[in-house]
């Protein structure tokens, strides 16, 4: 499993070719990540989106002073009430920003994909270092580009910032365990050749302090971000350092300490904060990891679903495949990345199996896993396009590639504009008043509760009965649920009718026992509080 050792030519051999393929591609990559900036989260999991907009404006309203005390109230509530497993911290970044902007999911966006940029530069740095500047800038392309990391990248969630972090820090703890030469003192350098039988993977010049440092901050600022992380970093720390040495030789390194320490303490303070303190988190941990679906072909079925909607079928193919060109040292460091993903979805296998967005991080580990054979063709179309004139063809090629993905994206996000929902939301807000309302509406209700300022109950969909295993008995429990939660309301609003029309015994009951309260372009409100007489 070692690469070709036989020199190869670059494509992009001169500074400035490279310099002027990596400003395209951050700069196209930015650049689509803007496109429709200001149209609603509800093109991506718009639930999870909802929850951080819910929280943000919260966290806006209590430094408010100039709105309705009305307002004020409902927008703290709805900060407060919901669920919260990560730290809130790019809530509250976007919600400090609202004070200069005002308020505007736009602003989430607009961090989001600068997270996923940054964490481009990095990407390609690794890669970089890995293999070549030909298969980092194909690895950057891939991570930059592919339909679903441009829409997920954009979201108001703490994902995209998560595996900013990450690459981070595969990228400082990779610099660290690397070799160095014997070029003198510099910062981060300390020159102490290895003695023989010690340590031999660090040749000549041993990294002193700065890359340990950077690695525990950033692997633990990613795991504080979302505690998922710990698989990613754990897999990367691993695969790192048995790329150059033993584990009794790394376990001699105080390095290795202090990168521990600094990765575990932010996430281990948060988490015992939020369990046993304040003691918001323990139920959030719940039904997240399933035994039972080991042996249910639907749990491997949907995670190749997931992964085909997030890399598709061919780009897991060729990263799976790129593992056999990387060198001995270089590959361990991969299959650690990969062990990391492997366990992690072993861990939360209902999750990975549902949640597409659970496998946003392998997106950087597949982009890397095709370096090397980038690389490659790179290097054979260098042998190829020698002539001036072929060359051009060659990049103008690449060139069209690269366009037509961002063009089709472009289509993509054009072709809905969510912008009427706002409309529509608000309208329903306005009819229901001060009712009490229960509904079968999209988001749990999140969206009522951001554009129609009202808070709501949800009625159970049929996905959440199969996931509490009693979807067999909702029809023999209807009643009885119906009774202990919608007659307690005033008002049953429905905006989601294809849900309605899969729970039959529901649609039934509102069609045929309750009045229509009101209903538009979108929705149907009963009143539930003056049943049909027959």
């Amino acid at each position: 499993m070692t690469a070709n050792s036989a020199p190869k030519t670059s494509f992009f051999a001169s500074r400035a070719a490279w310099i002027t393929a990596l400003l395209i591609l951050f700069g196209l990559g930015f650049a689509i990540r803007l496109y429709d900036l200001t149209d609603l989260p509800l093109d991506f999991h718009p639930t999870r989106q909802l929850l951080s907009a819910l929280k943000a404006r919260g966290m806006l309203y209590q430094t408010l002073t100039d709105v309705p005390a009305e307002q004020r109230e409902f927008a703290i509530q709805q900060w407060k009430v919901r669920a919260s497993v990560e730290p809130e911290f790019f809530e509250h970044v976007v919600a400090f920003t609202y004070q200069f902007t005002g308020e505007g999911i736009w602003v989430a966006r607009l961090y989001s994909s600068l997270f996923w940029v940054i964490g481009g530069v990095f990407l390609f740095l690794l890669a970089r270092g890995l293999v070549s500047t030909d298969g980092a800038l194909a690895s950057l392309a891939v991570y930059l580009f592919i339909p679903y990391s441009v829409i997920a990248s954009r979201s108001f969630q703490p994902d995209p910032l998560m595996v900013a972090l990450t690459i981070i820090f595969w990228w400082a703890v990779y610099k660290w365990s690397s070799p160095l030469p014997n070029l003198g003192e510099g910062p981060g350098v300390r020159v102490n050749p290895s003695p023989p039988g010690r340590g031999a993977g660090v040749r000549g010049g041993e990294r002193g302090w700065l890359f340990p440092i950077l690695a525990g901050f950033f692997g633990g600022f990613a795991i504080f971000i979302k505690f998922v992380a710990a698989f990613f970093v754990i897999g990367g720390g691993i695969g790192a350092v048995l790329g150059r040495e033993s584990i009794r030789e790394t376990l001699r390194r105080p390095q290795v300490y202090v990168m521990t320490a600094l990765g575990v303490l932010p996430g281990a303070a948060y988490l015992v904060y939020g369990v046993w303190i304040a003691g918001y988190l323990g139920q959030q941990f719940s039904r997240r990891f399933i035994p039972s679906l080991f042996l249910s072909p639907s749990y491997y079925l949907g995670w190749i679903e997931m992964l085909n909607l997030v890399i598709g079928g061919a780009l897991l193919m060729l990263a799976l495949a790129g593992l056999f060109f990387f060198k001995e040292e270089k590959l361990r460091f991969m299959l650690g990345l990969w062990a990391g993903y492997a366990f992690f979805g072993l861990f939360f296998n209902y999750h990975i199996s549902t949640h597409d967005y659970y496998s946003l991080p392998l997106i950087p580990i597949a982009a890397l896993s095709l370096a090397p054979l980038a690389d490659s063709l790179f290097a054979k179309l260098n042998e190829l396009a020698a002539a001036r004139f072929t060359r051009t063809l060659v990049l103008c090629i690449l060139l069209l590639g690269l366009f037509a993905s961002v063009w089709n994206v472009r289509a993509d996000m054009k072709s809905i504009d969510y912008r009427r929902e706002a409309l529509m939301w608000s309208e329903i807000g306005e009819k229901i008043g001060g009712s009490s309302v229960i509904g079968l509406t999209q988001d749990y209700g999140s969206r009522l509760a951001y554009w129609g300022w009202k808070s709501s109950a949800s009625w159970p969909t049929s996905g959440d009965l199969f996931f509490h295993d009693d979807l067999n008995e909702a029809a023999r429990d209807f009643e009885k649920r119906f009774e202990e939660t919608a007659l307690k309301k005033d008002l049953f609003v429905v905006t989601d009718f294809d849900e309605l029309h899969r729970q039959a015994f529901l649609d039934f009951k509102l069609q045929n026992n309750y009045p229509i309260f009101a209903e538009g372009n979108g929705y149907v409100i009963y009143d539930l509080r003056y049943p049909l007489s027959h």
